[in-house]
């Protein structure tokens, strides 16, 4: 009985794995599940929460401390006595503090530095946001990739159907004397051309299926698969005559993007490291308080109870500490200027973060146009090819056309195919990074 409920068991897990193999991903799918899995986003979470930290720390600093001591002392050999004279006496003490200190005022460091650490942290999760965004764009470059090899793949096969019709109808004809042994090897050797084509196609599927496994971090990339936009999605394919412009996809741009939401949040914090900076120009003001009681006990004097002494040297202290800074060789005010000059650099940084991002905008816009007008051309060429095709396929079959006319333009097809194959993806993933950086989701 255990026997067959572990069959079953084995059976229904085999089934589970099976199903997850045959399931096929959509580019959101694919997108959420590199992010959750991808190591470098995970450090990166791992920055944050170290950021975290340091906002705790900054805001602990409002709170007093609390800390006891205790001492214990021998001292022997000669020593002046209350009369005035040297004698050997043996002495020891023991001691017992406990104090606390309130800081009352820093010169606005520490709420300067927690504003500071809040700042970093919120950096840093733009940071964060900004590497999840990196590896969603790797992920719909593979995606497309996948798919261009998906249709290429297909291109292929439908040659090898193509002409396996034309040895099969080859065969025939030399069955009756009307085609030559010459003419059918021909064509068989056409065919085998096209199975090789096929065999690369399907590798260069293969291995764009491993590289995107790769990035997802998944064991195998045995069953995995994409899924193919739909027909009724053909819109996606759509050529456009229009296209938002570079500077107003900038525009949208610099609202949303992450890499420049945390320079813009990091030039924010150099305002406060120069008023943390700045606070050694003030004075600071703590209050202080504590407990302590001791035992002494001298060799040849008789001396109170451990217990009465400490009850009876039991004492108490509250007192304020004023610290005035005066001179201190120039340090707080080259750590004003050297602060300073980090704001300036960081407003060099967030400049330079957004021309490179014009110029990551710029270059996605002109790639969009350049593939929109490259799905127009191949368009217009693989219609004209296979119309070419099919005339010189009737013209061939009809014994009006060679067998290298035949060839030449299914071949001149096969290439108008792919090119046509290659311009719809390209402009596919133009138009995903348009919107993308438009603050937009990462989706076909």
């Amino acid at each position: 009985m255990k026997k067959a409920s572990f069959l079953v068991l084995c059976a229904a897990t085999l089934s589970q794995l099976a199903m997850a193999q045959q399931k096929q991903w959509s580019l959101r799918e694919c997108c959420d599940y590199a992010v959750e899995h991808n190591i470098t986003i995970k450090q990166q979470e791992n920055q944050c929460r170290q950021q975290e930290i340091q906002l705790s720390n900054a805001k602990n600093q409002r709170l007093p401390d609390l800390s006891g001591s205790a001492s214990q002392n021998f001292s022997f050999g000669r020593g002046l006595t209350a009369e005035n004279t040297y004698t050997n006496t043996n002495t020891s003490s023991t001691s017992f503090s406990l104090g606390t200190s309130v800081p009352l005022f820093t010169g606005f460091q520490i709420p300067n530095n927690i504003k500071l650490n809040q700042l970093n942290l919120e950096a840093a999760t733009q940071d964060l946001e900004k590497a999840k965004n990196d590896i969603r764009t790797q992920v719909a470059q593979a995606y497309v990739q996948i798919l261009y090899n998906m249709e290429m793949a297909d291109v292929a096969h439908r040659q090898i159907s193509i002409d396996s019709v034309q040895v099969a109808r080859l065969q025939a004809l030399l069955d009756i004397g009307r085609a030559s042994e010459a003419e059918l090897a021909q064509q068989k050797a056409t065919m085998a051309q096209s199975q090789l084509t096929a065999t690369q196609a399907d590798n260069n599927l293969q291995l764009a299926i491993l590289a995107m496994t790769q990035l997802l971090e998944l064991n195998t990339p045995e069953g995995f698969s994409v899924e193919r936009p739909a027909a009724e999605n053909s819109s996606l394919f759509t050529l456009h005559s229009s296209l938002f412009t570079p500077d107003e996809i900038y525009a949208d741009a610099l609202v949303s993007k992450p890499e420049i939401q945390a320079q813009q949040l990091r030039l924010r914090a150099t305002e406060n490291s120069i008023k943390i900076a700045q606070a050694g120009y003030y004075p600071t003001l703590s209050f202080s308080a504590g407990l302590g009681s001791n035992y002494y006990k001298t060799s040849g004097f008789k001396a109170d109870g451990f217990a009465d002494q400490m009850k009876n040297n039991f004492s108490q202290y509250l007192g304020f500490n004023l610290n005035i800074p005066i001179f201190n060789r120039f340090q707080t005010r080259n750590s004003v200027r050297s602060a300073k000059i980090d704001r300036e650099n960081q407003t060099l940084q967030l400049d330079n973060t957004k021309k490179t991002l014009y110029k990551e905008i710029q270059q996605v816009y002109y790639n969009a146009v350049a593939a929109n007008q490259k799905l127009m051309s191949s368009k217009q060429a693989c219609e004209s090819s296979e119309t070419a095709f099919r005339l010189t396929q009737a013209k061939y079959e009809q014994g009006k056309a060679t067998i290298t006319e035949f060839n030449e333009a299914k071949n001149n097809y096969l290439k108008a195919e792919s090119d046509l194959t290659q311009a719809r993806y390209e402009y596919l993933y133009q138009q995903a990074l348009i919107r993308f950086y438009q603050g937009k989701e990462m989706a076909f």
